[in-house]
């Protein structure tokens, strides 16, 4: 069990380095099997979708889905790799490029899979409010995004010269 002093918390400009190499890596994984099951097609209603957006229609409706393969590859797939990689790493291939990791907030111990579980739960509340649960992670003194306070969890790289593995 990791003690306080062991660790640092990672914060805000980090922890969106490794959402960023996550969701590329997802991307990699998600946009061939897409591509081969609905063509090009499906991606340039989505294209057109956020040319609306940018072009100031707001309210432009979102394409709908192409079939099961897509909430599927869309939620089923991440949530079931980032869920494995958080139970079986404490942390996702992004977190583990930056050297952090996700410990028990109390105990600073591995997080129970419940916790985990809880904590991508979490990530939608974070989200809804324009993502200011996420942004919460710049201000928080323990830099935890609500998901984290919600899960009971914080990230953490280990201090440099010792401490806790990261």
């Amino acid at each position: 069990m990791a003690q306080a002093g062991e660790f640092r918390y990672v914060g805000f400009w980090a922890r969106a380095w490794a959402s960023l190499v996550d969701s590329v890596l997802l991307a990699m994984v998600i946009a061939p099997v897409l591509w081969a099951a609905y063509g090009w097609g499906y991606f340039d209603a989505y294209i057109e979708h956020y040319r609306q957006v940018l072009g100031g229609d707001l309210l432009a409706a979102a394409p709908a889905g192409r079939g099961a393969l897509d909430p599927l590859m869309t939620y089923g797939f991440p949530a079931i790799a980032i869920l494995a990689f958080w139970i079986c790493r404490a942390a996702t291939p992004g977190k583990m490029l930056i050297g952090a990791r996700i410990v028990d907030a109390v105990t600073g111990a591995p997080p129970t899979t419940t916790q985990l579980v809880g904590r991508y739960l979490g990530y939608f509340v974070s989200t809804i409010p324009l993502g200011l649960g996420l942004l919460w992670v710049a201000f928080d003194a323990r830099k935890q995004g609500w998901h984290d306070k919600l899960a009971g969890t914080v990230v953490v790289r280990a201090r440099r010269g010792g401490g806790a593995a990261g």
